[in-house]
């Protein structure tokens, strides 16, 4: 198993600190930090092949810039400044932030699986009624495939009821074709 960081938590610092105090060092660190983004954004969709070849192209020599940069930029803050600590969770987490440019499964952020479960922690104190641990693993099961419907936007609601009709007469070993992504294919 490998760690993977998020740029996301990454950038949040430094953009904090740039709301309450906006320098030309907060500016170029966002900067760069966007450029990245961009080719993010350019290959979004692509598949994990194609990603990490553009990323190996383009995100790897940004990254060593940005590296060699915050290097350079910490001489001159203070320990106690929070664009150092900023800069220093980057560097103590560099080789996480890292592994998207080595693997074009990776996202550069987990803003996606964040987001699925900003739900769930919303409806924690309801999730305690379930009666049983299995239960709430019967329900977090769903709840999963539910949001997993959602990501692949397919309706919720559709899904379960196909499913629920072919689950019965359908080969256990093809239950993967079931799964949400590929609903379209299954009807």
């Amino acid at each position: 198993m490998k760690e993977a960081g998020c740029l996301a938590h990454a950038r949040r610092k430094i953009h904090d600190e740039d709301v309450r105090r906006p320098t030309e060092m907060t500016q170029e660190a966002l900067r760069r930090i966007a450029e990245l983004y961009d080719i993010e954004a350019e290959i979004r969709g692509s598949p994990a092949e194609e990603r990490l070849a553009v990323r190996k192209a383009r995100s790897v020599q940004l990254m060593q810039s940005l590296y060699d940069w915050i290097q350079l930029q910490r001489k001159t803050l203070s320990k106690h400044a929070e664009m150092a600590k900023a800069f220093d969770y980057i560097l103590n987490h560099w080789n996480a932030l890292n592994e998207f440019c080595r693997d074009g499964w990776v996202e550069i952020d987990n803003n996606i699986g964040e987001n699925a479960l900003r739900s769930v922690a919303v409806g924690r104190k309801n999730y305690l009624f379930f009666g049983s641990d299995k239960g709430g693993e019967s329900a977090a099961i769903i709840y999963s495939l539910l949001v997993t419907c959602k990501q692949n936007e397919v309706e919720p609601e559709d899904w379960l009821r196909e499913v629920i009709e072919k689950l019965n007469d359908w080969p256990s070993n093809q239950v993967h074709e079931l799964l949400p992504w590929n609903f379209s294919s299954v009807k």
